[in-house]
Parts: C-alpha cells; sequence; structure tokens
C-alpha cells in the first residue's frame, strides 16, 4: 500500500509541475506581406529559443481551431462570420493599413483563438499548473466588431470569456505588458466588474488608449502608461506599486497574461528599455500571485514583439519563469 500511495504522490506532483507550450505549424501560414513586422519569423525565434535543452520538459500541445460559438462571446457574431468568410474565400484581405491576411490567416487566427481556450481546459483539469500560447496573429487590440493593430479575434478575452462560461469561474483577470495598450481588452471588459484587466504600456504611442483614469465601470481596468525611454526601474515600480496590489484587491479565480516582448531596449516599434531578466521578474511575480489566490491557474498568450532575437530571448526568460514556479 505505501509503494502504490507514494507513486500516485510523484505521479501527481509531475502533473502539476508541468509547463504546458501551445503552438501550431498552422500560425507560420499568417503572413501579411514582405517587409511586415508580424511576420512568421517571430515564432520562429520563439519556438527556436524554447528548443534549448533547459526547455526539455516542456510538453507541447496543439491547439485546436476555435469555434465561432467561443469567439461570438467577446465578439459580434456578423463581423465574425463576416471576416472569416473573407479570410477562408479570398486569402488576402485588407481590413486596415496595419491589418491584413493572407491564404493560410484563416486557420491560424482559429488555432490562435483555439490556442487560450484549450489551455484553460487543460489547467482546469490539472493536466499542467500553466501553459503559454506561442500563437501568431495576436489579438489584444481586436475590437468588439472590427480588427486592428495586426489582431483580427481577442485570444486572451476569448480565453477569459472560455474560462467563465465553460468552467463557470467568476473572477478573470488579464495582466497586460506588452509596449502598447491592449484597447480591445480594456473594451471587452470595460463593463463587468468581474473582469480585471492591468496594464502597463508606453504613451504616447499606438493605439492611443491606456489613460491611467481609464477604470472602467468599478475600478476594474488599471492602466500605468509609461513615458518613453522608461526602463527597468520604472515596469517593476508600477507593477509593485499599482498593478500587483490591484490584482490581489481583485482576487482572481484564474490568470491570464497577454504576454508582449516589444518593450524591450531592442525593439523597434517602440522606445521602452526593458530588459531579458525584466519578463521572467514579472511573469516569477505574477505566478506567485496566482499561487496565494487562484490555485496557480495561469495562462499566457503571444502577443507583441519584434526584434527577432531579443524577442525568442525575451519569451524564453518569461517561459523559464512559468517552468520555475512552485
Amino acid at each position: 500500500m505505501l509503494v502504490i500511495f507514494l507513486y500516485g504522490f510523484n505521479l501527481g506532483h509531475y502533473i502539476h509541475m508541468t509547463t504546458i507550450l501551445y503552438s501550431h505549424d498552422a500560425c507560420f501560414g499568417h503572413n501579411p506581406h514582405v517587409g511586415h513586422p508580424e511576420c512568421p519569423e517571430r515564432l520562429s525565434a520563439i519556438l527556436s529559443a524554447l528548443d534549448a535543452p533547459n526547455f526539455k520538459n516542456l510538453k507541447n500541445c496543439q491547439p485546436p481551431l476555435a469555434t465561432v460559438e467561443q469567439i461570438v462571446r467577446v465578439h459580434d457574431y456578423s463581423y465574425v462570420t463576416w471576416a472569416l468568410a473573407e479570410m477562408k474565400e479570398r486569402g488576402n484581405v485588407i481590413f486596415d493599413n496595419d491589418t491584413c491576411t493572407s491564404v493560410g490567416s484563416y486557420e491560424a487566427a482559429l488555432r490562435a483563438a483555439g490556442s487560450a481556450c484549450a489551455a484553460i481546459d487543460s489547467i482546469m483539469a490539472e493536466k499542467a499548473k500553466n501553459a503559454f500560447c506561442a500563437v501568431r496573429p495576436p489579438g489584444h487590440h481586436a475590437e468588439y466588431s472590427h480588427a486592428m493593430g495586426f489582431c483580427f479575434f481577442n485570444n486572451v478575452a476569448v480565453g477569459a470569456a472560455h474560462a467563465r462560461f465553460v468552467h463557470g469561474l467568476e473572477r478573470v483577470a488579464v495582466i497586460d505588458f506588452d509596449v502598447h495598450h491592449g484597447n480591445g481588452t480594456q473594451a471587452a471588459f470595460w463593463n463587468d466588474p468581474n473582469l480585471f484587466f492591468g496594464s502597463t504600456h508606453q504613451s504616447p504611442l499606438y493605439p492611443g488608449t491606456g489613460n491611467k483614469n481609464e477604470r472602467g465601470v468599478a475600478g476594474n481596468i488599471i492602466n500605468v502608461p509609461l513615458k518613453p525611454c522608461a526602463g527597468s526601474e520604472e515596469f517593476r515600480n508600477a507593477m509593485d506599486n499599482i498593478v500587483f496590489p490591484a490584482l490581489r484587491e481583485f482576487s482572481p479565480d484564474f490568470l491570464l497574461i497577454s504576454a508582449g516582448f516589444d518593450a524591450h531596449s531592442d525593439d523597434p516599434l517602440a522606445s521602452l528599455n526593458f530588459i531579458d531578466d525584466d519578463y521572467y521578474w514579472v511573469t516569477n511575480q505574477l505566478c506567485a500571485i496566482a499561487a496565494d489566490y487562484c490555485r496557480c491557474r495561469l495562462v499566457s498568450t503571444l502577443e507583441g514583439g519584434y526584434h527577432l532575437e531579443s524577442l525568442g530571448r525575451s519569451a524564453a526568460a518569461h517561459v523559464a519563469a512559468l517552468i520555475d514556479a512552485q
């Protein structure tokens, strides 16, 4: 009986300590146009970095296609069905000057949205302690009824709605440290006091939202704009003194991360000065909060990051912290 007990204990401990990596080859098929910063090479850089020996225990999973039902929990039905039909039938569709598709975008967009839902299902089934969705296109700029900022469907918001609708979780939080403000996520969460959105981002910068006075229906939105050239000290102070206390007060049942790595000092699309270790640090802190408040339940999904070398290093630091979380 003792042997059986110990075997069961060790197996449960192994499952608890697993981090899942969700990715899919279809995400390489979204290729807007030559020279576009949101390029397939971004995903190659991340997956190459995660192929190092210290990531050998990552559990690799392929995300399913999101369903229309999952997506329309946060997006207008007419927009979703129109956008999917355009992507599938025409392939090359221009939504705006920054946001366009290719033949492979239809499946990539559905896999990206589906990854957050699948990752949440795995965490809730106790198959892992946390997960990182290395997928593209990104999602946090996508609004209720239109695409923008390289984004078609709001992957992290779709995941948050899935956690509530399918798993009955009441309070879901998203922390977004992308250099650009997640306007789409903020809009999706604005009127629901049981949804929390916390963001650090450069300001002024695209998309122009994210003022600290934008607080949501019940103070459930926390924005900390960072001035151009701000770096590690300003970022860590903002998280320690504003975002983390508000997140703890919210007391989430599930924690999601919009993991953008374009606040790095090397990134060409903005002018913040984060370093690789900032991404380990913030992830480590968020994992600790998840352990204290929501049984370690945490899913991260890729947003921005456009300097390939620093993107790979930063994502590796982020995933290393997920793996190291207790």
